[in-house]
Order: structure tokens, then C-alpha cells, then sequence
């Protein structure tokens, strides 16, 4: 299997949860991680900075550049991929984990809210994507990971969040759609997404609290899971659609209790799946 080392990774709303922990995988090979994230003083209800993460990864023995940045705004992203190119000489590998919540329903959604979905997940994904990819194809082995889901068009998963559940089937359409045009530069574009809820800071706040947070698994199942998809060929390994236990079950992994937050609870699925 391969490894990490010396590869920079962009990861994006990685200063807690789902994206701190791939940073956190990443660390542990040796990786240059750079925090693209807007949070840099703590929150009461939100656990975590750029700062206090970019600590975490060097201690776990990556290299960390915690850089503020609101993935909603153009100039910022470029800022801070010119950052990124300019400390650590490229980018290898850019993880579009930064994402907003809303499961309401049509007449419950206001256009604050509308907007604030699609910028963070649908057009922030489209943007570093953009401005990552000349850098991208100038890497040996470069991914763009979306941290979206599997495209499953069942009314189900619409009629009670549309705006939520299109914003998010976005970034999906981008891993389609990027993956066939940049297969000839050998960029690989893929999707990860949790088979079960996973324990973050969203679903103790909006999700069911800590009942919930129980029945729940570790980020860091997500973490090993891109990890496992991050170190495969680009060439071979691109438009595909992965769940975290699907792909650690690929690697060998048969027992799932040590990423359960307490082992024996019934599991709860996540979305879409």
C-alpha cells in the first residue's frame, strides 16, 4: 500500500471533525497539510481552530500551514492556494470537506439559507477545484476528494431538504463531471461519504445530541477511508462513488467496533444511503 509522505494535501473546514481527522491520517504518514478553514478563535459550541488543529497534525508528524479562509469567497481561495504553493511548493492532493446543513424543508428555507448551501457546498467545491487544478496537474499522482454523496435520486431523500440534498448532489456532479475531463491529465476525482452518521460537532448541535452522538462512528473511520483512496493510482482510481466501510472492507478491515463511539448501539445510517 502506498503512503502520504511528503505529499500536500489542501483540505478544506479542516479544523474540526471530518476534515481534521483526514488531516489527522494524513499526518501520520508524514503529509504537508494545509488548514483552509475560517474558524480561529474558538467557539463555545464549536471545539476547534486552524491553530489548534495545524498543532495536532505536527505533533502526529505531518507539516502544518493553518491558513484562514472563507471558501464562499474567490479571492480568499486563490489567497490561500498561493499560500499553500508558496510554502511547500505545490499541491498534491486537494479534499473539499467544507460544508453547511440544512435539513428543511421548501417553505421552512429561506433564501439566506438557499444561498449559504450552495456556496459553501455546491460552488466552493466547483471553486478550489478550479483554482487548484493547474497545480493539480502538474503533481505525480494528484485526487480532489468531495466529501458528497452517491447520487441515489429517490424522492425520499428530497421531499423533506430539496436545498440541502441538491447543494450536496452537487459536488457529486462535479466528481462525475471533473473525473472524465481531467482523466487525460490523470487527475483522479472522487466521492466519500459515511456509511453511518459520524460523531462531529453538527450532529451533537442539530442532529439528536448526544443520544444520537452514541449511535454514531469516530471521524476517523472517514479519516482512513480517504487515506485508502488517497494513496491508489489517480489513472486507475477516479469517478467513483466510495462509502468509508466499503472501502476500509477492500483493505482488509473486518471489525468496525473500534470506530463505533460506543460499540453495541444500533448504528444509525447516514443520508442518502
Amino acid at each position: 500500500m502506498g503512503t502520504l509522505e511528503g505529499k500536500t494535501l489542501f483540505i478544506t473546514g479542516a479544523s474540526r471533525g471530518i476534515g481534521k481527522a483526514i488531516a489527522l491520517r494524513a499526518a501520520r504518514d508524514g503529509a504537508r497539510v494545509v488548514l483552509a478553514a475560517k474558524t480561529t478563535r474558538e467557539h463555545p459550541r464549536l471545539p476547534g481552530t486552524i491553530h489548534s488543529a495545524a498543532a495536532e497534525i505536527e505533533a502526529a508528524g505531518g507539516r502544518a500551514l493553518p491558513v484562514k479562509c472563507d471558501v464562499r469567497r474567490e479571492e480568499e481561495v486563490e489567497a490561500a492556494v498561493t499560500a499553500a504553493v508558496e510554502h511547500f511548493g505545490g499541491i498534491d492532493i486537494l479534499v473539499n470537506n467544507a460544508g453547511a446543513l440544512a435539513l428543511t424543508p421548501t417553505l421552512e428555507t429561506s433564501m439566506r439559507v438557499w444561498d449559504r448551501l450552495f456556496s459553501v457546498n455546491a460552488r466552493a467545491a466547483f471553486l478550489c477545484s478550479k483554482v487548484c487544478l493547474p497545480h493539480l496537474m502538474n503533481a505525480e499522482n494528484p485526487h480532489i476528494l468531495n466529501i458528497s454523496p452517491p447520487l441515489n435520486w429517490d424522492p425520499r431523500w428530497f421531499k423533506d431538504h430539496a436545498a440541502y440534498s441538491m447543494s450536496k448532489y452537487a459536488m457529486s456532479v462535479w466528481v462525475m463531471a471533473m473525473s472524465a475531463e481531467f482523466a487525460e491529465q490523470g487527475v483522479a476525482v472522487n466521492a466519500l461519504w459515511p456509511r453511518t452518521i459520524i460523531a462531529t460537532a453538527a450532529v451533537r448541535n442539530l442532529l439528536g445530541g448526544e443520544p444520537m452522538v452514541r449511535r454514531s462512528r469516530k471521524p476517523s473511520i472517514m479519516g482512513d477511508a480517504a487515506r485508502a483512496i488517497l494513496v491508489r493510482e489517480s489513472r486507475s482510481c477516479t469517478g467513483r462513488f466510495f462509502l468509508d466501510e466499503d472501502v476500509l472492507r477492500e483493505e482488509g478491515v473486518v471489525d468496525f467496533d473500534a470506530y463505533a463511539v460506543e460499540p453495541g448501539q444500533d448504528l444509525v445510517p447516514d443520508l442518502f444511503v
